[in-house]
């Protein structure tokens, strides 16, 4: 093979006549000085060979079917372990999503320069969730807090308590306000007021669901992970008219094959949870697990009702769990309107020409990527068990609340000594009881 040689091409000056050769030294692209031997074995890759692509696909592959093995292992554990298992992934997930969401929007040049960006950004989700967390557990627990001395002012003023330190965050930003960064720091101020909403809130009725029963919180979220599935397969297996264009691989047929696969494994795992106390039970013990389980009276919506079809010889009886037709809502919901939680995500990752939230999970990208559609659904399971499901008694906790605010101290014992007085009348107690309460409060 005949070596490689510089080529020369002529080029005449309009100062002189004589031509002045430029010269094109093919060894400098290999990084070489120029006349230096050449080495076709140094020569750059100018774009990946497709084993190479393959290779990285493959292993991609492996690491997020292994790590979603993982998570399914890591979130079994903790739904059989107990409820405040759950809640504290709840937690996490909170804050972590929350801290993707707003490095998204972040500059860190900009950031630098203002001392005080992050650390409101974080006061504030630290605020938030002191409400809501207090609002929970004032609401569940109220037959603890407020018989606490330490606990009950809290409890009793709560609200204000949550409303002062968001306004003393809202003074200080105003107050850091920084000549040259405003554009940037009510930028800052809004997104993290969004995120705020659109995850911190809306996971906090997620908890509630939990606190409920296990089952508002697992079945909705099953049901999104099991559309999204339905929708992978059914759409790239008979997928044909693209669905919107935030999301160009979601086709209409998978989009109504996910919805009817899903209806059908929500009424199966809906008949299978509710013959276990744990997942239809509300919380009244968070030291309870799947082996303990929990003690209640259900709801009327896990008892078989009979429902009558009138047909043309006969009148057709059958049994059935109305929670089978509240199923039917919720496998429609997973499957028609969570989605748009998904494409929200994605038209916002587009904004910002960012292909994941983040690399929280090793192969599916951050918290947010996985967790989109969640939020949305738990919002709205809330929403409506509230509506339609929940059923309202008297609690132990509603009737101290009612008793500690709207009764003076004379009249809470009068309350305490009629109550006595009823269960003596009954022979839940003995009379001595009675008269050693009223000792105690001649006092």
């Amino acid at each position: 093979m005949a070596p490689r040689r510089n080529v020369h091409f002529q080029h005449r000056s309009s100062n002189t006549q004589e031509p002045r050769p430029i010269l094109i030294d093919h060894s400098v692209t290999n990084g070489l000085q120029p006349g230096s031997p050449i080495k076709t074995d140094k020569l750059p890759d100018l774009a990946e060979t497709p084993s190479s692509e393959y290779e990285k696909k493959k292993q991609n592959f492996l690491t997020r079917t292994i790590w979603s093995f993982v998570m399914m292992a890591a979130f079994f554990v903790c739904l059989f372990s107990g409820h405040i298992y759950i809640i504290g992934v709840i937690t996490t997930i909170q804050i972590i999503s929350f801290k993707e969401v707003i490095a998204i929007a972040n500059i860190p040049s900009k950031a630098k320069n203002l001392r005080f960006t992050r650390a409101l950004n974080w006061y504030f989700l630290g605020i938030v969730m002191y409400y809501l967390y207090g609002e929970s557990v004032i609401y569940y627990f109220k037959h603890i807090v407020l018989v606490d001395r330490v606990l009950l002012p809290f409890a009793t003023h709560h609200r204000f308590i949550s409303f002062m330190l968001y306004v003393i965050g809202f003074v200080f930003f105003v107050g850091s306000l920084s000549k040259g960064h405003y554009r940037f720091q009510f930028t800052q101020f809004a997104w993290t007021h969004m995120a705020l909403y659109l995850i911190v809130v809306q996971a906090h009725f997620v908890m509630n669901n939990i606190f409920e029963g296990m089952i508002w919180f697992f079945l909705p979220a099953a049901l999104v992970i099991t559309n999204d599935v339905f929708a992978y397969i059914c759409g790239i297996t008979f997928g044909r008219t693209q669905l919107i264009a935030l999301s160009p691989k979601k086709t209409v047929e998978g989009f109504v094959g996910a919805w009817i696969f899903t209806i059908v494994f929500g009424i199966g795992l809906t008949n299978a949870m509710s013959r276990y106390s744990y997942f239809i039970c509300p919380v009244n013990d968070l030291g309870a697990n799947i082996f303990t389980g929990l003690n209640c009276t259900p709801n009327p919506v896990f008892v078989p009702h009979a429902y009558t079809i009138p047909l043309w010889t006969k009148d057709y009886t059958f049994y059935i769990q109305p929670m089978q037709f509240h199923t039917l809502v919720f496998a429609t919901f997973a499957s028609l309107i969570a989605p748009f939680g998904g494409f929200f995500a994605s038209g916002l990752k587009r904004t910002f020409k960012i292909k994941d939230f983040g690399d929280s999970i090793p192969g599916h990208g951050g918290i947010t990527d996985r967790f989109d559609c969640q939020f949305i659904m738990g919002f709205f399971t809330f929403m409506y068990y509230q509506s339609f499901i929940a059923t309202f008694r008297h609690s132990v906790g509603g009737i101290i609340e009612s008793a500690i605010q709207g009764l003076s101290a004379e009249e809470q014992i009068q309350v305490v000594k009629g109550l006595t007085q009823y269960l003596v009348n009954q022979g839940v107690v003995h009379q001595a009881t009675l008269e050693c309460f009223g000792s105690i409060a001649g006092k």
